[in-house]
C-alpha cells in the first residue's frame, strides 16, 4: 500500500512537472515569434537624383538598408519585407536576394493603381498615394508585430533594440498598442534644403498627434517650417519628430484599410494628396481607438535627402566602423 501510494504520488509530481513543462513551451513559443522590420523603399528619389535606396555608402558597399537590416537582425527580427516598386524589383533582387543570414526576404509592391476594390486610379494619377498606402501593401505578407522605417534613413543600433523590446512583448490583447520611436528635429535636419518630418506632441511618453510638416528647413540662426499656401512658422529643433520609424500589432492593417478608403472618398481627384501613415494615427488617437508609446532612444540618426547629404553619411559610417559599432564589411 505504502508502495502503491509512493507511486501515485509520484505520478502526480510528474504529471505537474510534464503540466509545467508544456505551459513553458506554449510561452516559450509565442515570445519566440519575431516581429517583422517593413522597409519602405518605393520612393522616387526625385530630390536626391536616382535610387538613394540603393546607393552604396558604406566602407565595403553596403547601402543604408544594410546596415538597418543588420541592426534589425541583431535586435531580434525574424522576417524583411520590402515595398518596392516593379520597376525596380531586379535592382533589388540582385542585391539583396540570399545577403541577409538567418531571415527570410520578401518583396511587395507599391503601384499607383493597386486600390481596394470598386476605386479606380485616375488617368492623370502619377504620384504615388503615401506612405500609408506603402504599409497597406504589406498585409498578406506580414501576420506577426512590425516595425516601418525609411529606406534611406539611418536608425542606429538602440532604436532598433527598443522597438523589437517593444513588439516582442505585444500580447493578442495589445492590439491597439501602438509606438514609435522619436528623434528631435534639430538633429534630423539637411544642411541643403528643406525636409519632410511629422512632428509631435507628446505627453507622459505617449504620443497626443502627430503634424506631417513638408517644408521644414534650418536657416543660420532658426528652424522654420512653410506650408503650402506660404505661411511660415518659427521651430525651436526641440521639438519630438517622426522619422516614420513606427511599431504596429499586425491588427493594425485593418485601420490602414479603412483609413484608404475614407482618404480616397475625399481626395481620389486630388493628384497631390498623399495617404501619411500619420493620418491613420491621428484619426485613431482622436477616437482615443489605440495608445501610441514613444520609445526613448540614444541612437543617432543620419540620413540622405539630396546628393549633398551623402558626403556627410559615408563620414558618418566611417566613424561608427573605426568606433567598433560595425564591421568594416556587414555580411563578409
Amino acid at each position: 500500500m505504502h508502495k502503491f501510494a509512493f507511486l501515485k504520488n509520484e505520478s502526480k509530481i510528474l504529471h505537474k512537472i510534464f503540466i509545467q513543462h508544456f505551459d513553458l513551451q506554449i510561452m516559450n513559443t509565442k515570445n519566440e515569434t519575431k516581429p517583422t522590420l517593413l522597409v519602405l523603399a518605393a520612393g522616387m528619389g526625385s530630390r536626391y537624383g536616382g535610387l538613394k535606396q540603393l546607393d552604396k555608402v558604406g566602407t565595403s558597399g553596403e547601402t543604408i538598408i544594410d546596415y538597418s537590416v543588420y541592426d534589425a537582425i541583431r535586435a531580434g527580427f525574424g522576417k524583411i519585407v520590402f515595398i518596392i516598386r516593379k520597376s525596380i524589383e531586379e535592382d533589388f533582387k540582385q542585391l539583396f536576394d540570399h545577403r541577409f543570414p538567418g531571415v527570410e526576404v520578401q518583396y511587395v509592391f507599391q503601384e499607383t493603381d493597386n486600390l481596394p476594390k470598386g476605386y479606380k486610379m485616375p488617368d492623370d494619377r502619377v504620384k504615388p498615394w503615401g506612405t500609408g498606402h506603402a504599409v497597406l501593401m504589406a498585409a498578406n505578407a506580414v501576420n506577426e508585430p512590425f516595425c516601418v522605417i525609411n529606406a534611406d534613413d539611418f536608425y542606429g543600433a538602440d532604436a532598433f533594440n527598443v522597438m523589437a523590446e517593444f513588439l516582442r512583448n505585444l500580447v493578442p490583447t495589445d492590439e491597439n498598442s501602438f509606438s514609435m520611436v522619436g528623434y528631435y528635429l534639430k538633429n534630423t535636419l539637411s544642411e541643403n534644403g528643406s525636409v519632410s518630418r511629422g512632428v509631435c506632441e507628446v505627453k507622459n511618453s505617449f504620443l497626443v498627434s502627430v503634424t506631417e510638416r513638408t517644408k521644414i528647413e534650418r536657416f543660420n540662426s532658426f528652424i522654420e517650417y512653410v506650408d503650402d499656401e506660404g505661411r511660415s512658422e518659427h521651430l525651436t529643433g526641440d521639438e519630438v519628430v517622426s522619422m516614420n520609424f513606427w511599431g504596429f500589432p499586425a491588427s493594425a492593417f485593418k485601420h490602414f484599410e479603412t483609413g484608404f478608403k475614407t482618404f480616397l472618398n475625399e481626395n481620389i481627384s486630388n493628384n497631390k494628396s498623399e495617404f501619411y501613415i500619420p493620418l491613420v494615427v491621428n484619426n485613431l488617437l482622436q477616437e482615443k481607438t489605440i495608445t501610441l508609446k514613444v520609445l526613448e532612444s540614444n541612437a543617432k540618426w543620419f540620413g540622405v535627402t539630396y546628393q549633398e547629404d551623402r558626403p556627410g553619411t559615408v563620414e558618418s559610417i566611417r566613424q561608427l566602423v573605426a568606433e567598433g559599432e560595425y564591421p568594416e564589411s556587414l555580411w563578409a
